[in-house]
């Protein structure tokens, strides 16, 4: 399979093909192809993924089709074979002596975001805007799978100086809060010493990096249905029992709850889909919806506080109300060790502007990776790499600065040269 090198091209090859979680099939295979070329040991699908931890997995017929689609454009099947179920994780090793055991993460999934396809456009302007209607690469993770690989291939260079042992991870499903726990899990990062990830952009300024992201936010995502009973809206409407009424009544008290005086919440019902026809009581109400508190205490009381409004709001309407889980992310804090390596790496790749922290503004479930390898003793943290962004991330116009990726790369290198 014909893939780019350098580190831009290989961004544009995969923002021109992005799969959404789960389904990242030709992405992994281009991923494990180049690595098992680089000389490295490989670990894909089942082998690092816990198949009872994948919250929300794809269906049969969604993991047939993303597998079809991503054959079609080149995908190979011997890695296609080894990730059944969207299992779609790689995970590469590689081993010099004595030394850390040293783990650098990186995310391969985009979103369910359409792309702009206008010449103000800087990817649809130079040919490589999705080519997958209705999903795109509105976040970066092409960069960073990118960035992934670049590194992969410094490090695995006989002048690059690094001791122990090498563990690169691509993770699936990262949106949503989906793909780390899987592998947390398989005891991925088990025996890990030192874990680096980081982030493109998150409104920092190309030619900066921030010592450590801060403030993730813990985060339940939810499916809620409820369940009615259709009827004749004129014939005999009494007796429906509407769910698009509950649903609706659950959407606007939703967005009313009173706030927490002690950190930061958000709430965010992201679609409603109810009905069969016009002239028929809507039956069922399908919402998906998340909140986010500052706190895992925040969160609790927002979940609670959630929890009585859509009972409430099903009740109001003698209707059925069912949730259920389909993502979760935690907060953490990078360790002051770890901000050190970052800032002496930062200098070796020649960024003149180090910042203490920025704010992540939102979450990341590589936060379950940072947790299990510090509670087993080891040194987590997460950086970010600034970029200039066209569009904000998960909007149809994201964009970010390309100048990025190769510092990036030098500063992933180095980390991991450092350790």
């Amino acid at each position: 399979m014909e893939f780019p090198h350098d580190v831009i091209g290989m961004r544009r090859a995969l923002h021109r093909f992005p799969e959404r979680g789960f389904l990242e099939y030709r992405t992994a295979s281009c991923v494990a192809e180049r690595l098992a070329e680089l000389g490295y040991t490989l670990r894909v699908g089942p082998e690092v993924m816990r198949t009872e931890a994948m919250l929300a997995p794809p269906s049969t017929a969604e993991v047939m089709a993303a597998q079809k689609a991503a054959l079609a454009a080149g995908a190979l099947p011997k890695w296609i074979e080894r990730m059944p179920g969207g299992q779609t994780a790689v995970v590469a090793e590689m081993r010099r002596g004595t030394g850390p055991v040293i783990a650098l993460r990186f995310d391969m999934d985009a979103l369910p975001v359409g792309e702009i396809t206008g010449p103000d456009h800087f990817p649809a302007r130079n040919g490589f805007a999705s080519a997958c209607p209705g999903t795109m690469h509105a976040c970066g993770h092409d960069g960073h799978t990118a960035i992934g690989l670049a590194v992969a291939a410094a490090l695995a260079l006989p002048a690059s100086s690094w001791k122990g042992t090498l563990r690169l991870i691509f993770q699936p499903a990262e949106e949503g809060g989906r793909g780390a726990l899987p592998l947390v899990e398989a005891g991925v990062v088990d025996d890990v010493d030192l874990f680096f990830t980081g982030h493109l952009g998150c409104l920092l300024p190309s030619g900066q990096i921030a010592l450590a992201a801060c403030g993730f936010l813990w985060a339940v995502k939810q499916d809620v249905i409820f369940r009615g009973t259709p009827a004749h809206a004129a014939m005999a409407p009494q007796k429906g029992r509407n769910a698009l009424l509950a649903a609706a009544s659950a959407t606007m008290a939703l967005y009313a709850m009173p706030r927490d005086g002690n950190g930061v919440t958000h709430v965010n019902v992201g679609t409603l889909r109810a009905g069969t026809a016009r002239n028929v009581v809507p039956s069922t109400a399908v919402m998906e919806i998340e909140y986010r508190g500052e706190t895992e205490e925040i969160l609790e009381t927002l979940a609670r506080k959630a929890g009585n409004i859509l009972r409430g709001a099903a009740q109001m309407q003698d209707v059925e109300v069912e949730t259920i889980l389909r993502g979760r992310t935690i907060g953490a804090v990078s360790d002051p060790e770890i901000r050190q390596r970052v800032a002496e790496a930062a200098r070796k790749a020649g960024v003149e502007t180090v910042i203490d922290e920025w704010p992540i503004g939102g979450g990341d479930d590589a936060t379950y990776l940072m947790r299990r390898v510090q509670e087993r003793g080891g040194h987590a943290g997460y950086c970010l790499i600034g970029a200039d962004l066209a569009g904000g991330h998960h909007a149809d116009n994201f964009d970010f600065d390309e100048n990025a990726l190769p510092v990036a790369v030098k500063l992933f290198t180095a980390l991991a040269e450092a350790a």
